[in-house]
């Protein structure tokens, strides 16, 4: 027994020993002088770029510049618009930054866009380099200048350079996504203006022969139709809930409802855990007003039905009409010609459009997987699929992406 007691307590104290160099090779191989540096100037990028991919202002220049000079190894930075004006400078002290060492940086910026080129000049401080924001079109979108109080070597100038490079290509960021911020309030702007005149028309003539007849019943579909308008021209952002989707369209259908009467049908399968997920503002609308403009009206009625569905990490939305169907060849080269006024398109010309944009914007918030699909052919009805994630970072209903 004593024996086996030793022997165990030698096999502890051997791995023990093995467990603590493992550790400490562990620790020198994570923490070593180069690794740091680098997780250093990582991080330090990182927020560099955090503070310009909102623009560039003098509020976001005041918040990149401390980052950018420990970036480029400078004793102070100033950051320049694109008119050569001085947004901000780092450090703030009046020790370096001198009335004329801030006109200096002026000139250097104004010269420094001409080309646009890096400018070099002495200066009593030391040294001045003006590297112009150089998107890959080669656009100037300002200028970062660097002071030194020695002469800046190759090593210096490689790193003003290259920070340089790396604020111009976040700051050509920040104006693609205020692009597609842009773009996305168009195709909205879009999708309320393909709201169609003869929908309105058709509803208040409806609304009007109720007047007389039954003007509980006219009341009633007013205050729809006002509930209606509002939620479309809303001044909301770019997302919504299901819930709020569907509510504006049981709008929609009660006042088609009232036009057509038994005529037109409705049917709607919606999973109650499906009615928080986040869709496009807009996007069911255009699919439940093309499924009763185009695929009903020439039929004088039919039947629509909405269903979502949960689908693993998806919610699968559908709207599908037994009405006239459209010509698939035509749906998809959006090249065939709308019918006269007021006649129903069995073409998918009009429809293609509102199909298009919502599709366009499927893709662009979710991804090429979240496209629509169309299912239709002459004759056979229209069925149209739509998928969205029930779950996605950054997308919120009232909010961007």
């Amino acid at each position: 027994m004593p024996g086996e007691i030793a022997i165990a307590l030698a096999v502890a104290l051997i791995l023990a020993t093995v467990a603590a160099v493992v550790a400490v090779r562990t620790r020198r191989v994570v923490a070593t002088p180069t690794e740091r540096a680098v997780h250093a100037a990582l991080h330090t990028a990182s927020l560099a770029a955090h503070a310009l991919r909102h623009g560039l202002d003098e509020d976001s220049a005041r918040r990149a510049a401390p980052f950018l000079r420990l970036l480029t190894g400078a004793d102070a930075v100033a950051v320049h618009g694109p008119a050569g004006e001085q947004l901000a400078h780092d450090p703030p002290d009046r020790s370096t930054w001198t009335a004329d060492a801030v006109t200096a940086a002026d000139d250097a910026a104004t010269e420094a866009l001409k080309g646009p080129r890096r400018i070099m000049s002495a200066h009593r401080a030391g040294a001045i380099v003006a590297q112009p924001l150089v998107t890959d079109d080669g656009d100037a979108l300002g200028v970062l200048v660097a002071v030194t109080s020695r002469q800046p070597g190759p090593g210096m100038l490689g790193a003003i350079g290259e920070v340089a490079s790396y604020a111009a290509s976040q700051l050509e960021l920040a104006d693609l996504d205020a692009s597609r911020a842009r773009l996305a309030r168009a195709e909205v702007l879009a999708l309320r203006a393909q709201i169609s005149p003869h929908f309105i028309y058709n509803a208040l003539n409806t609304i009007a022969s109720f007047v007389r007849t039954d003007p509980a019943r006219a009341r009633e579909l007013i205050l729809e139709f006002a509930d209606f308008t509002r939620y479309s021209f809303r001044a909301a952002g770019q997302y919504t809930t299901l819930s709020d989707e569907l509510k504006n369209i049981d709008r929609y259908l009660t006042l088609e409802r009232a036009r057509f009467g038994e005529a037109l049908t409705v049917r709607l399968q919606v999973a109650p855990e499906m009615l928080n997920v986040v869709v496009p503002f807009l996007a069911l609308q255009p699919l439940v007003e093309n499924a009763v403009r185009h695929g009903l009206a020439g039929r004088g009625g039919g039947m629509v039905e909405i269903v979502a569905r949960d689908e693993g990490p998806d919610c699968v939305i559908t709207v599908e009409d037994d009405g006239v169907g459209m010509d698939p060849d035509a749906l998809r080269s959006g090249s065939a010609d709308a019918l006269a006024d007021g006649a129903p398109d069995t073409s998918g010309n009009s429809a293609h459009v509102g199909l298009t944009n919502v599709d366009h914007r499927l893709r662009a918030a979710f991804g090429n997987d979240y496209g629509l699909v169309v299912e239709t052919a002459v004759d056979a009805g229209t069925k149209v699929i739509m998928r969205v994630p029930k779950f996605r970072s950054g997308v919120r209903a009232g909010g961007g992406a």
